[in-house]
This record gives structure tokens, C-alpha cells and sequence, in this order.
């Protein structure tokens, strides 16, 4: 009687686990190569943007002195615990300080010893310089580190256009549902409001909202979901419309299954393989609409790390043609990665789609 090996045995373990169709997705999800790599990318840069602290600070990861160790990259520490003179915040860059840490201990600095909003004061150029050993990237023309702020912006982007996301996708789904589940007049008014709605010049009312309302990360959030929360509608009513007078449904509601029970349990699963489909081109679109807006200097406050801020940047200073080539880049890259996820999706949740 022969053994079976560990490796063969868990892969049928985990076959037993997931669902065929599952796994046929999932097959097809990798036989899309370039949407298959794309994703590794960009979960690898998301990840390591979502350690910028340690990565691009101006403050030190971890500090050693007298015995004791610090995170002043994580916490913030008077310059009197390294036997300084001022109960405010040590500067860490400043000689004196360091001079004080380093006679009881050690410092470990981050790769790129700048964070997004340090101003460097000891450029060999006036800002905007040129990249150089120092600023990999160069710096902008407030003298700030440009990579630093490129990744700390990534971040940024990515995490604001995942929230949108995520909220719009609760009630556009939510909407339509309720819109195509109960028809009747409920459909006709929610299709008439839909049109007045989406006729709105959405764009210039995000630009008038933007320059009226004081600059903030919420109130720009809150702004873009009130004209963001329709894209999922069309897709979820049409199931809806379509499945709810089906056979299995007749029957669940015959059994006093409830209608809320009915809409998530087995009609919301059917509309939810197109919405998915479309979500990594929706937050494309999130990210792009907030590139947008920082571009024209009307999305996040002044001073905060921004990809569009930094084209503007290159816009408003061609000498410095590494401002503008590197926004470009980082832009294009990001959206190219989502664009290419978003294939891989649509891909393995078509059931047209013939895996090879």
C-alpha cells in the first residue's frame, strides 16, 4: 500500500476546499499572464508604500542612547530625553542632537532619510534641483525630497481611491437592488431621478464644491461620493429585473422567505460577478478624478503629498523636466497595473471565457 505525498496531498486537500467554479476562475484569473503579474506589482508597491514611515522619514527608525531604545519614526520624544535642553520635539537632523545621541548610543536611519513635507536646507542647487546621490528623484520646487513624496502620494492615491471605491460600491448595489427587486414605481421614479442626476456636469460641480468648501481629505471624500455612488446601479437592476421572477425565487418567497433574505441570499451573489469585474476600472477611475483635482490645485490640502500636485509641479516648471517625467511615469504605471488587473478579472468571472 503505497503512501500518498505531503505535496499531492494537500494540493487535493485544497481542491476539496474550493468550489470548482472557484477554481476555474482562479485558473483563468492566472492564464491572463499580464493581469496575473500586474497584480503582484502593484499589491508589491502597495505594500511597500504602506510602510513609508519606515522607509522615507526624517526621523530615525530606531534610536539607541543610554541603554534604552526609542521609535522616534512612530512616537515623539522631547529633545530632553537625549539630554538636550528644549521640551519640545528633537530634531533629529540638527548637529547638536545628533551629536547628544550619538555620545550614548546609536541611530538608525531610513533609506531615504527625507519625509514628504522636509524641506532640505542644504541643496547644492536652488530648488527645484536636479536628482543626485542624495534625492534619487531630485527635489521640488518647495525643496522637498520628490520620491519621498512619491511614495507617500502612491499611497495616498491608492488607499482614498480603494475607500471610494469600496463606498460607492455599498450603495450603488444597495440602489439597485432595491430598484429592480420591487420595479413598479419605485423603478420609474429611481430611472427618472438617474437621469436628472447623471445629466449634472459632475466634474465642474466637483471643481466649484472643491474651490468653495475648505480644503480637507473628508470633505473631498464626501464630495466625490455624492456623484460617485451610480456606476454599479445599471448592472445591479438589470439582474435584479431579470432574476427575481425566476422559478427558485418564486419559491423562496413561497416559503416566507423574507425579501430582504431573498435580494442577498440568492439574487445579490448573481449581480455581484459583473460589479466585481468592474472594480479594479472604478478605482482607476477614483484615482484618476483625485489626480485631477490636485492637478488643478482643488483636492487635497496644500503641502500634502500628491501625484497630481507633483505634474502640476513639472507643469508649472519645465527646467525641471524630472518633476513632470516622474509623475508621468509613476501616474501611467498605476493606472496601466489596474487596467491590466482589471482584464484578469473580467476574464476569469466570464463564463464565455475558455481556459487553455
Amino acid at each position: 500500500m503505497t503512501t500518498m505525498t505531503p505535496p499531492l496531498a494537500e494540493h487535493r486537500l485544497l481542491g476539496m476546499k474550493i468550489k470548482p467554479l472557484t477554481r476555474r476562475r482562479i485558473e483563468k484569473f492566472r492564464a491572463n499572464k499580464r493581469g496575473y503579474y500586474s497584480s503582484f506589482i502593484f499589491l508589491g508597491l502597495l505594500i511597500f508604500s504602506l510602510f513609508a514611515e519606515v522607509i522615507a522619514n526624517d526621523k530615525p527608525v530606531l534610536v539607541s542612547y543610554q541603554g534604552g531604545l526609542y521609535f522616534p519614526a512612530f512616537k515623539t520624544y522631547p529633545e530632553t530625553t537625549f539630554g538636550g535642553t528644549f521640551v519640545t520635539e528633537a530634531n533629529y537632523r540638527s548637529a547638536y542632537v545628533r551629536q547628544k545621541i550619538e555620545a550614548g548610543g546609536w541611530m538608525i536611519w531610513p533609506p531615504i532619510p527625507f519625509s514628504y513635507d522636509t524641506v532640505i536646507t542644504d541643496l547644492p542647487d536652488p530648488a527645484p534641483s536636479a536628482p543626485d546621490g542624495v534625492n534619487w528623484l531630485g527635489t521640488d520646487d518647495g525643496a522637498r525630497d520628490v520620491l519621498a513624496r512619491v511614495i507617500y502620494g502612491f499611497r495616498i492615491s491608492v488607499l482614498f481611491g480603494f475607500a471610494l471605491t469600496i463606498c460607492t460600491t455599498i450603495i450603488g448595489v444597495l440602489a439597485g437592488a432595491v430598484q429592480g427587486y420591487f420595479g413598479g414605481w419605485t423603478d420609474l421614479l429611481f430611472q427618472r431621478f438617474l437621469e436628472i442626476f447623471g445629466g449634472l456636469p459632475t466634474l465642474y460641480i466637483l471643481i466649484i464644491l472643491s474651490a468653495i468648501i475648505p480644503p480637507s481629505i473628508i470633505t473631498l471624500f464626501v464630495i466625490m461620493l455624492i456623484f460617485g455612488w451610480t456606476w454599479p446601479i445599471g448592472v445591479v437592476r438589470t439582474e435584479f429585473l431579470r432574476v427575481r421572477n425566476l422559478e427558485y425565487v418564486r419559491a423562496a418567497k413561497a416559503l416566507g422567505m423574507s425579501d430582504w433574505r431573498v435580494m442577498v441570499k440568492h439574487i445579490l451573489p448573481n449581480a455581484m460577478v459583473t460589479t466585481l469585474t468592474l472594480l479594479p476600472f472604478t478605482l482607476s477611475a477614483s484615482v484618476g478624478v483625485l489626480t485631477a483635482l490636485d492637478f488643478l490645485g482643488l483636492g487635497l490640502p496644500p503641502g500634502s503629498p500628491s501625484l497630481g500636485e507633483l505634474l502640476s509641479q513639472g507643469k508649472n516648471n519645465l527646467q525641471a523636466p524630472w518633476l513632470g517625467i516622474t509623475g508621468f511615469v509613476v501616474i501611467a504605471s498605476l493606472m496601466v497595473l489596474l487596467v491590466f488587473m482589471g482584464e484578469a478579472i473580467r476574464d476569469a468571472f466570464d463564463p464565455r471565457k475558455v481556459f487553455k
